[in-house]
């Protein structure tokens, strides 16, 4: 079984010499396409569009906006995105000839065209099951998938995911000030979900196998100390099945993307896939459309592994002020009402926002409707 996480090998001479490719010194740049044409016809197709960086450029990728987007079926039928946000185009799910070939038709704002070479429908088979293993030697839970084509048609796999888990503020936050009344908080900032989606090109083939079967896949490692794993944790997994063509694409891309990240990080090399400048063949550009059906599952979990998060000591300030200078209840701002002591209670507990807000840590304190 081929996995899709690459190593690349590195060989350790007695004199080393600095090596820059030329890629390094261009100033051009390239269109980036990253998506794929969703036939299933329950989910939307999403495209984003982006420049390229040289390697030694620390800025955020550059968006490319205002573009008019497009596939088009080699027997008929034109199916145009639409722009959602800025770079992210979007078609709405609808119902596709999965024995038909599209390909896909860009115009950009600097009056360019750019056009893909026709490709066949990917139909890609269920995901068997999706499980987890504690690893002792990594203290990571490690989670796997299985899948197979009974057909042996598939062959060539790729996978994304996507994280959600559920975390708490150290201290909860009962009261809250406002207009100088103390009252209690109707909105609850102690518990939160947070959501991260894969970063990571993820492949698998059975081209050299018996069988068109891929079993105990692994494709994320959680370590206990993210603390992920303390409440409950879900994995959403997202499968595609690839031509060859395009798994080739994929894993010469994750040889040349896992010191830099994702496909709109600076590349040291040209890895160009099937889309072409109409008006000038020589012009590079980087994504390889596809088209595909795309099955999901989910995994759920609550191991109560990890530590209930530590944070500052707690403070007390009166409930009635003294107008002093020295006031000690004259509210910092950088500090959040925990509870009353009592009903009758002369004192409040005040802590830190980032003790208390679990907002601030990158989540929303909305229950997913999954939940």
């Amino acid at each position: 079984m081929a996995v899709g996480l690459f190593a690349l090998p590195v060989m350790l001479e007695s004199c080393i010499q600095q090596f820059t490719p030329p890629e390094v010194g261009y100033n051009d740049q390239y269109l980036v396409v990253d998506g794929f044409f969703n036939v299933s016809g329950t989910d939307t197709s999403r495209i984003e569009l982006r420049r390229t960086q040289n390697v030694n450029q620390q800025d955020k990728p550059i968006i490319e906006t205002g573009a008019s987007i497009a596939v088009e079926g080699e027997s008929g039928g034109t199916f145009p995105f639409t722009e959602s946000s800025d770079g992210l185009y979007v078609l709405a799910p609808a119902s596709y000839d999965l024995g038909g070939k599209y390909r896909i038709r860009i115009h950009t704002n600097n009056g360019k065209e750019y056009l893909s070479d026709y490709v066949e429908v990917s139909r890609t088979p269920a995901i068997d099951s999706l499980t987890n293993k504690f690893d002792a030697n990594r203290n990571s839970m490690v989670f796997y998938v299985n899948t197979h084509d009974e057909a042996n048609k598939t062959q060539f796999y790729r996978w994304k995911f996507e994280e959600t888990w559920e975390y708490e503020a150290t201290y909860y936050s009962a009261l809250v000030i406002e207009n100088d009344t103390l009252k209690i908080r109707n909105e609850n900032i102690n518990k939160c979900w947070a959501n991260k989606k894969s970063g990571s090109i993820l492949l698998g083939s059975t081209v050299k196998l018996s069988a068109d079967v891929i079993k105990d896949l692994p494709l994320n490692v959680v370590p206990i100390q993210t603390n992920k794993l303390f409440i409950r944790y879900s994995l959403l997994v997202k499968q595609y099945g690839l031509s060859r063509p395009a798994f080739e694409y994929w894993t010469d891309l994750s040889k040349s993307t896992q010191l830099t990240g994702s496909l709109f990080d600076p590349q040291p090399g040209k890895v160009t896939g099937n889309i072409h400048n109409t008006s000038d063949p020589k012009e590079l550009v980087f994504g390889y459309f596809s088209a595909s059906t795309e099955v999901t599952k989910r995994l759920t979990i609550a191991p109560k592994l990890g530590t209930f998060p530590r944070c500052t000591e707690t403070d007390t300030i009166p409930v009635q002020c003294n107008g002093k200078p020295d006031d000690p209840c004259a509210f910092n701002t950088q500090q959040l009402l925990l509870t009353y002591f009592g009903p009758r209670s002369e004192f409040v507990v005040t802590g830190t926002p980032e003790c208390t807000d679990c907002r601030l840590a990158g989540g929303t304190n909305k229950r997913p409707s999954f939940w």
